[in-house]
């Protein structure tokens, strides 16, 4: 009886904080990839800076979708991880030019503003997602088609070479990217996303965009100066 009146003593409105075992597993899973990915793309991009890789413009999206497209086509099996070490080596790679331009215009003080901001951004909205387990999956369309819409525009800016266009764009690139690491980790949270490779490859591609988007607006910045 009094075992019985100690477990019913605790009140029902309090909830465990604790994750779904699988949840939990995909999420670790997931973090671990994309730190090990991230730490390599780094390597990959001190690679290209220090024997000054030429800057590849358009031709970098054909390797990048070959590589895209070949980890969603294994994500199940374990040649999937090659091809995110495959898909995001070569990213860091394509990053060392863009880099060494950045320094000899600005300096590096752009690089590491663009670097931290990028951190901030990603632990703050992460961390939003795992406190608050909101679920966002009805965000997912008007990212994707953002997104798309801002690709779309940055390509036709490669050739329209229109400054204030570009600044818009950076800036659009940082709203949706940083709307899709939430959604993406509340898809993780809520069950939508069981796979962690997928679930790996989009956090890495939007922390890019982010690094890459925030560095053109702080060059930006630090050229006005």
């Amino acid at each position: 009886m009094d075992s019985n009146n100690r477990t019913k003593s605790i009140p029902s409105g309090i909830q465990s904080t604790a994750l779904d075992p699988a949840v939990a597993k995909v999420l670790r899973s997931t973090y671990l990839l994309l730190s090990v990915t991230l730490a390599f793309s780094a390597i990959m991009a001190g690679v290209s800076m220090a024997i000054n890789a030429p800057y590849f413009g358009l031709w970098t999206l054909l390797p990048y979708f070959i590589c895209l497209w070949m980890t969603e086509k294994n994500k199940n099996n374990a040649s999937g991880i090659i091809w995110v070490f495959a898909l995001t080596g070569w990213m860091g790679f394509t990053l060392g030019p863009i880099l060494n331009m950045f320094m000899a215009l600005h300096g590096a003080e752009p690089i590491m503003m663009a670097l931290g901001s990028t951190a901030l951004i990603f632990f703050a909205s992460s961390a939003y997602v795992l406190t608050t387990r909101k679920n966002l999956s009805f965000m997912g369309g008007f990212l994707m088609t953002g997104l798309m819409v801002a690709f779309i525009a940055a390509i036709a800016n490669i050739f329209l070479q229109i400054p204030a266009l570009s600044l818009a764009i950076s800036s659009v690139f940082v709203l949706v990217s940083t709307g899709i690491i939430m959604w993406q980790t509340s898809a993780i949270i809520n069950g939508g996303e069981r796979n962690y490779i997928s679930a790996t490859v989009t956090l890495f591609v939007m922390l890019y965009n982010l690094f890459v988007s925030l560095l053109q607006i702080f060059g930006v910045m630090s050229g006005d100066d």
